[in-house]
């Protein structure tokens, strides 16, 4: 089974971002923790703080690729274009958020991409990731 997990901006600073609500480690840490707890998995890691690479990295695996788990991250809340090209691909595709944006600003309450998801897990810290890839 293949699955790519897509961070997007600003999720290449985990372990030095607010550490208070995203805490100390960094994502790659936490990927090598994952593919030892999940060997029998092919599992890919990619990050841009750039809407259009997230956009075109969905597109490229969005047809070959058993899931996906995307953490939009504050394009979440603004891209129309990152939810609709969830929508547009057959890959199921899980949303997943490190904190519990429901208790942030209230902007964070809007989600352009849980529409054309498969279903949404947040505020779970990084262990997110692994029950979106428990889903599939």
């Amino acid at each position: 089974m293949k699955i790519m997990i897509i961070n997007g901006p600003n999720l290449n600073l985990l372990g030095k971002r607010e550490p208070e609500i995203y805490g100390n480690a960094t994502f790659e840490d936490y990927f090598n923790q994952l593919q030892k707890k999940f060997p029998d998995l092919h599992l890919e890691y990619f990050q841009s703080n750039i809407e259009g690479e997230l956009i075109d990295k969905l597109q490229e695996v969005g047809f070959d690729y058993d899931g996906i788990v995307l953490n939009a991250a504050s394009y979440t809340h603004t891209s129309v274009g990152l939810g609709d090209a969830v929508k547009a691909i057959n890959t199921p595709v899980v949303e997943v958020h490190i904190s519990n944006t429901h208790k942030r600003e209230d902007f964070r309450h809007v989600s352009y991409i849980s529409s054309g998801a498969k279903g949404v897990i947040l505020g779970f810290g990084l262990q997110s990731y692994d029950l979106a890839i428990r889903s599939f």
